[in-house]
């Protein structure tokens, strides 16, 4: 998988590490909940405005992603329905549908840890950003904080076999 951190500069590579880490935390929160682990942060001028973890399983709702929840969470908090200066941080590359929200929302930024070959689709998969039909293609950046990110989903998904 190509990783696009090489054209980020120190302090952007520093900020997404930061903000990564809050979103494992979040998804190390998904675990106690038996939920896929993967946690989303959205920051607007250095404020975390969305922060939240996959609930499908709690809800009942297959759109209860953490990219979709956090997405929510940011909208009411900044009484806004586009996000266009708000940059996301989630653990596992967004699936096509979070991919969806994220451009629909118009997220300025997507940082991305772990790469999903199986139901990613930004970098894997449909290539949502890349899409003709995509109406806003979002700047991407993936693999930050990868090896943890892959191995919190590993872990996981270990236990479950």
């Amino acid at each position: 998988m190509p990783c696009l951190l090489k054209s980020m500069g120190k302090k952007q590579m520093f900020d997404s590490s930061k903000y990564m880490k809050l979103a494992l935390e979040k998804a190390m929160e998904a675990v106690s909940l038996d939920e896929v682990p993967v946690g989303a942060i959205i920051v607007y001028k250095g404020e975390v405005v969305g922060a939240a973890h996959n609930l499908t399983r709690q809800l009942c709702d297959p759109t209860a992603h953490a990219e979709v929840m956090a997405i929510r969470q940011a909208g009411a908090f900044l009484s806004q329905d586009k996000l266009t200066d708000c940059d996301m941080y989630v653990t596992l590359e967004p699936c096509p549908m979070c991919a969806h929200a994220i451009s629909l929302a118009r997220i300025r930024r997507l940082y991305f840890g772990a790469y999903d070959a199986k139901g990613g689709g930004v970098e894997n998969g449909a290539k949502i950003f890349s899409a003709s039909s995509c109406h806003h293609a979002v700047e991407y950046y993936g693999g930050v904080l990868e090896e943890e990110s892959s191995a919190l989903l590993k872990q996981f998904f270990l236990g479950k076999r």
